[in-house]
């Protein structure tokens, strides 16, 4: 039965979602970013816990340098969905405690954060709404665990996303083919990165430099898009 406080109806077999959220122009904060980070923290991601630790604090450090102000939403995931902190000035965010378990519903856990993201941007005046948005997904495997969300709906929701709002969208994977796997759920190949296992390090560093320079760009230009991973940072990237 569909829950009539829920906007956004589903059933176990074909999730389908609207975010109405007035057109993004000149009227938000082009000054102010919003980033939401979904956190792979299934139990095969114990063999690189503390690289992530160290990189995603690395990650942040970069995001306090660049110009501008920004906030941040951290999720993570298994086979349940967490918000870790939301809505934090990235100065004050603490550090990130990894805590490995369970199996990986990547698909339910990406259409949570997008429409949960969707639901409080819309609920804020225009005027207070960020003039960027970036969600960058992290996952380490494959979906084995999501019950209500497919690739097709998570991969319609991502393209009206980017299409009607202009949300940029970042999906780094290991022990797969992210750019096969971004294309699935709507990530652009250029912004889909493979990452090798010891070299967590270089993959947020990179996705960190792309996302500063959007921020920077954003502020000459408002449709600025991120600008894809290069050729350099895939190598670096790759372990």
């Amino acid at each position: 039965m569909s829950d009539p406080r829920n906007p956004l109806q589903h059933n176990p077999t074909h999730h389908t979602a609207t975010i109405r959220i007035d057109r993004e122009d000149a009227m938000t904060d082009a000054d102010l970013t919003h980033i939401y980070f979904l956190l792979d923290r299934s139990g095969s991601m114990q063999s690189i816990k503390s690289d992530t630790e160290g990189g995603f604090a690395a990650f942040l450090e970069e995001q306090r340098k660049a110009p501008g102000r920004c906030r941040v939403t951290l999720a993570q995931f298994d086979d349940t969905y967490e918000v870790v902190y939301a809505d934090r000035d990235v100065r004050d965010v603490p550090p990130l405690v990894l805590a490995p378990r369970n199996t990986t519903a990547l698909l339910d856990s990406i259409g949570r954060l997008v429409t949960d993201a969707g639901r409080a941007l819309s609920a804020r005046p225009e005027h207070e709404r960020p003039g960027t948005v970036v969600v960058a997904i992290m996952t380490d495997g494959m979906e084995n665990a999501s019950r209500e969300w497919t690739h097709t709906a998570v991969k319609t929701l991502i393209e009206q996303q980017e299409r009607d709002y202009q949300w940029q969208f970042l999906y780094l994977g290991a022990d797969q083919d992210a750019i096969e796997v971004g294309h699935s759920i709507g990530v652009a190949a250029g912004n889909s990165l493979t990452y090798g296992r010891g070299a967590v390090a270089p993959a947020l560093a990179a996705a960190s430099s792309m996302v500063g320079e959007l921020r920077s760009a954003r502020r000459v230009r408002p449709a600025a898009a991120l600008r894809g991973f290069s050729e350099q940072e895939r190598t670096d990237s790759a372990g």
